[in-house]
């Protein structure tokens, strides 16, 4: 609408008390003198040069008349900066504009109108509601009449900045106020939420009936105080309830009844928060997944290794999820990128595993593993495992769909007769092996994946990001990743070594390097079942290989004689230096003298005072005491010359015996000798010219042995037993006796 008209069109309008001509209006301003009010007449810009006159200088049945013609009500204009009001519904939003475009186009309506502000705004209220003003037929529809009260309020509350007291849902404003919601304190609103969080399928009939078997057939509702019993209300009012509650109380409910849909749609996400990992390496995520698809030896899963930094990915499939298959993803990775810093993991089985830790430690990587249900908290790893799966596999032979709806659809493409009979294989047509798919998928990542430009990295691709790295990844030995990629020993690879070796499952292993009673940690070789390797406890130092003769095809005598040499020579080096300190402890004082001698550096330096005694005696004492006193001073004089004699013949006496006793044990010994010799070459011909041989020292052995079984029996001569206890200290019998405990009875035929 106009503010300002010329003459013409003044006249134009045929508007109340004003000429119908163009004439008639120029000497109407003329004689009301409107040119000279300079604030409300203007030259008109453009060609012709008219003078264009404000709408307030017309007469105010004139002004009524042109604002009722061309005075239109619609929704204000909203600034396109100005963000929506997300804390109104949509009929609140649409209440208010309503009531704004009216306030609007009364104060349009006024402007310049020299009237009272009752009479402008009855003048107003009377065309609106009698429909002579231009109204959106929405507005109309939301108010249908209005008054000057309700127009001044409005005015009031625009004014004051409170636009959003002008909204209005009746809808909201009767919410909480319902049968069902009020009943029985709120205890039937609450108990029907229960219901439907429980077994969400539940129609209106079964709640209302579980309503009744919880409340009876009557709730009790309270209206301005009075309480009413009231019979319980009909399906209808509880399905309307019901469908209330669904949208009121929709992230609760989602939250109980639908936790991964609350947690991809509704759960608090975070964006950006590995923005501080810029390196390669710096941290891998790793991830497993059934394939969308079957190979002819069934369905595989495939796991994946991404790099946070720079998106690059690794892929390897399993027929079943395992720590063996972890490892190998490893190895893989690790070869093409080097070793990481950090990996992050799920708690599943095969990432959890004891031997996945342990290649961890091994490798000196640092294992991270995400909270129980928490797939954000790996969310890289998740998506690009999405990508694969919506990328590859349609494209795959043997797709079955990326959900059971999808797999039921590619079913449907064929009746059911026709699936009748038929294998998975058949029905989805598959034709891919386990092999051929890895070979797809790892082609997918090098010549597809890499090169895809990628948002997180600011639209460059994995593999450009990758190449402007200035980090040298850090590399390992492949022959000793594959060593650390070996089973164990059994559950935990801890054994202790024995004089056999090492047992596993029922074969021992020989380890003459290493000493009996050593804690080791084996594990064995994949591809030769004889060897085994051992290392300390930790697995941070190599003791020496483990061979098993029976697996090996190493003839066990062999084996066992090498060992020994290999054992001996290590043990006698470290007993070196023992031996020869074992040596200066036996040349220097005794023991005892020694232990003495510490005792009285640490006795007290205390001299005890003499204490006062008393005398204490019985007719035994007193008799020894007697004697003692008849020896020590004798009633006769001694003869000291006839003393000495007597010492000297006491003396030659003892020498005598001394020299018997010496040349009768001689004789015995060579008596003893000769009878051995005798009955060891009695099967032998008596002759002359024949020399007897010298004892063997083997012999000498099974002769100590046949001695030893006399003297358990407490037949065995002195001299043989004198005999016997010195071979026994030889090195001679204690070599024999240690391959006589190793290959028994046998050894002494």
């Amino acid at each position: 609408m106009k503010d300002c008209l010329t003459a013409r069109e003044i006249a134009a309008e045929t508007l109340p008390d004003m000429p119908w001509s163009e004439r008639g209006v120029q000497l109407m301003a003329e004689r009301e003198g409107w040119d000279e009010r300079a604030t409300q007449a203007r030259q008109r810009a453009g060609r012709g040069g008219a003078t264009e006159y404000h709408v307030s200088l017309l007469p105010v049945l004139a002004q009524v008349a042109y604002q009722q013609k061309h005075l239109v009500i619609e929704r204000p204009v909203t600034p396109a900066s100005a963000a929506p009001d997300t804390s109104l519904t949509a009929r609140a939003q649409k209440e208010r504009d309503a009531r704004l475009a009216i306030v609007a186009a009364f104060e349009k309506f006024s402007r310049g109108m020299q009237l009272g502000y009752a009479t402008r705004a009855q003048v107003f209220t009377d065309r609106y509601n009698v429909g002579s003003l231009t109204i959106d037929e929405w507005v109309r529809e939301i108010v249908p009449t209005l008054s000057k009260r309700s127009l001044a309020r409005w005015q009031s509350q625009k004014r004051d900045g409170k636009v959003n007291a002008l909204a209005h849902d009746p809808a909201q404003a009767r919410k909480g106020t319902g049968i069902l919601e009020t009943a029985n304190g709120g205890a039937v609103s609450a108990f029907m939420l229960a219901l439907i969080a429980q077994q969400p399928h539940l129609s209106g009939h079964h709640v209302r009936t579980l309503c009744r078997s919880e409340f009876g057939d009557t709730l009790k509702t309270v209206s301005r105080g009075v309480e009413t019993i009231i019979p319980m209300p009909p399906v209808r009012t509880f399905q309307h309830a019901l469908k209330g509650l669904k949208e009121s109380r929709k992230v609760e409910l989602i939250k109980l009844t639908n936790p991964d849909r609350y947690r991809s749609h509704m759960a608090p996400a975070g964006v950006g928060m590995l923005r501080h990992i810029t390196e390669p390496n710096q941290l891998w995520q790793i991830d497993a997944s059934p394939v969308d698809a079957l190979c002819t030896d069934g369905r595989h899963s495939v796991y994946a290794c991404i790099d946070i930094a720079t998106r690059r990915s690794i892929w390897l499939l399993s027929r079943t999820p395992r720590a063996s298959a972890v490892a190998l993803l490893i190895r893989k990775a690790i070869i093409a990128w080097g070793v990481p810093d950090v990996v992050k993991t799920d708690n599943g089985s095969d990432f959890v595993a004891q031997d996945t830790q342990r290649l961890f430690v091994s490798l000196g990587i640092e294992a991270e593993t995400s909270d129980a249900y928490s797939p954000e908290q790996k969310g890289h790893v998740e998506r690009v495992i999405k990508t694969f799966q919506h990328d590859v596999g349609p494209l795959l032979p043997g797709f079955v769909g990326h959900s059971v709806t999808d797999r039921k659809a590619i079913e449907s493409r064929k009746s059911f007769a026709q699936r009748l009979g038929e294998s998975d294989a058949e029905v989805f047509g598959v034709t891919l092996t386990g092999p051929q798919l890895q070979k797809h998928v790892d082609d997918w990542a090098t010549t597809v994946y890499q090169h895809r430009p990628h948002a997180g990295l600011k639209n460059a691709t994995p593999f450009a990001t990758a190449l402007a790295s200035t980090k040298q990844p850090r590399k390992v030995d492949e022959r000793a990743l594959d060593l650390l990629l070996m089973p164990v020993a059994g559950s935990n690879g801890q054994r202790i070594v024995t004089k056999l070796g090492i047992r596993i499952d029922g074969y021992h292993y020989m380890t003459p390097t290493i000493l009996p009673g050593t804690a080791v940690f084996v594990r064995q070789d994949p591809n030769d079942a004889g060897r085994a390797y051992a290392f300390a406890q930790d697995g941070a130092e190599f003791l020496g290989d483990a061979i098993c003769p029976e697996l090996s095809g190493i003839h066990p005598e062999t084996l066992v004689r090498a060992a020994k040499e290999i054992r001996s020579e290590l043990v006698n080096e470290l007993t070196r230096d023992l031996k020869a300190d074992m040596k200066k402890i036996a040349k220097g004082a005794p023991l005892i003298e020694r232990a003495l001698e510490v005792a009285r550096r640490d006795a007290p330096n205390v001299i005890p005072l003499p204490k006062r005694d008393q005398a204490h005696s019985t007719p035994q004492i007193a008799a020894a005491i007697e004697a003692l006193g008849e020896r020590l001073n004798p009633s006769q004089p001694i003869d000291t010359a006839a003393a000495a004699a007597h010492r000297r013949l006491i003396d030659e006496m003892q020498a005598e015996d001394e020299q018997r006793l010496f040349a009768e044990t001689d004789a015995m010994m060579k008596r003893r000798q000769a009878e051995i010799e005798a009955a060891r070459t009695a099967h032998l011909p008596k002759d002359e010219n024949v020399v007897a041989l010298p004892e063997t020292p083997k012999e000498r052995y099974r002769r100590a042995v046949g001695f030893r079984k006399q003297l358990d029996t407490n037949t065995l001569p002195a001299a043989d037993a004198v005999w016997l206890g010195g071979y026994e200290l030889s090195a001679e019998f204690k070599a024999h006796q240690s391959m006589h405990e190793d290959f028994g009875e046998a050894y002494l035929s």
